[in-house]
């Protein structure tokens, strides 16, 4: 049967990052973008903006901060206002932002590794000090908290956490009481938590995703919740997200912390945030399936095909963490593959430490696409 995927555009001429970075011959299965089209309520709202042809300074359209409201009361019953939505462009500078604005020169910044890249230069563009603590990996390639080994963590000097939920690249959708024993340890030593929750919209059936933030009073005054239409409805190149702080003395650091720096949300990237949110359900529902059914290939294809590589099925993302180091490679994974199959993937090592040794994949593509991939990397394999 015919997917949402089967219909995207060729993008080796449109600028695009994935597909023009490596060679034609190269499969680009590494950054976190999906080849789908996107909504056609974003498209119409893009091109009536667009026909309108004045594109002067915006304002944050208000339905935008009321259609955020209205997402997070139905689908996490978490009730916040207008008021607490900041807007800045991408979640990358989001996540900078609150870890300059709630760490002091010198101190230091918690992170869960192996984790997405830009998290592993926030402690040195705030000029602090990174702890990473590892996620404990079981031998079916699935993670868990070791909440001894968090906690321990934590140093004197530890002033916030940045938690990825769900996890890039493992998949991890944490659960209630996984967020709520992690945000009593961060409350008892006095640890802000800056929760990047981009992916919060990609939760496979069987899963849910839950704020950190809406699990009580005193964990919402303690948190800052950056989110992004981006991954979701596949516009990240309009670089709109959205930070939620309920607290007004957060709220006010992180406006001290721009410094003037830090630009706006363009009029194109906030249209987009807009349609999506209001129309775009209905795309994201047959968007869910067809990852559901790209992810599930790929699960068996590995077992399949691909003898002692590991791969925990996501419970989120579009993002495949495959751990290589059950087998004998001549060179490290990255490279063969590169190399030998022709495949572009992102290098583990790029998410610290406990990355070594692991590939991630980006499955939101065609199936044909997919299944070349494999083909690819099992002929590799074979010839060793």
């Amino acid at each position: 049967m015919a997917n949402i995927f089967d219909n995207c555009p060729d993008r080796r001429d449109s600028e695009s990052v994935k597909w023009n970075v490596y060679a034609k011959d190269v499969l680009p299965m590494w950054v976190a973008d999906m080849d789908v089209r996107s909504p056609q309520a974003v498209i119409d709202a893009l091109h009536e903006r667009v026909d309108h042809a004045v594109f002067g300074y915006p304002l944050a359209p208000k339905a935008l901060s009321e259609a955020i409201v209205e997402r997070m009361e139905d689908r996490y019953q978490w009730k916040i206002q207008p008021e607490d939505i900041l807007y800045l462009p991408g979640v990358v500078a989001g996540f900078n932002l609150a870890a300059q604005a709630f760490t002091d020169r010198g101190n230091s910044l918690l992170m869960q590794t192996p984790v997405y890249p830009p998290f592993l230069c926030a402690p040195e563009h705030a000029q602090v000090r990174g702890i990473q603590v590892d996620l404990q990996q079981a031998p079916d390639g699935s993670y868990s908290i070791d909440f001894d080994a968090f906690e321990a963590a934590i140093a004197e000097d530890t002033q916030a956490f940045l938690l990825c939920n769900p996890h890039n690249p493992v998949g991890r959708v944490f659960t209630k009481s996984e967020l709520e024993k992690l945000g009593e340890i961060c409350l008892r030593h006095g640890v802000t938590i800056v929760a990047d929750e981009i992916h919060s919209d990609l939760i496979f059936k069987g899963h849910l995703h839950t704020p950190i933030a809406s699990l009580g009073n005193e964990l919402e005054e303690h948190t800052v919740t950056i989110i992004a239409p981006s991954k979701t409805f596949n516009i990240a190149g309009l670089d709109c997200a959205a930070i939620i702080c309920t607290n007004p003395e957060l709220r006010k650091k992180l406006e001290c912390a721009r410094r003037g720096t830090l630009g706006h949300v363009n009029i194109l990237g906030y249209t987009a945030a807009l349609a999506a949110y209001r129309h775009g359900q209905a795309w994201l529902d047959e968007l869910l399936i067809a990852l559901e059914e790209n992810r599930d290939f790929l699960y068996d294809s590995i077992r399949q095909r691909l003898p002692g590589v590991i791969m925990a099925k996501p419970e989120g993302t579009y993002l495949a963490w495959l751990d290589f180091r059950n087998l004998q490679l001549p060179q490290d994974p990255y490279h063969f593959f590169l190399d030998q199959a022709k495949v572009a993937l992102n290098d583990g090592r790029e998410f610290g430490k406990a990355g070594e040794g692991f590939l991630r994949l980006n499955f939101g593509c065609s199936m044909g696409m997919l299944e070349e991939t494999m083909t690819r990397m099992e002929s590799a394999l074979k010839k060793l």
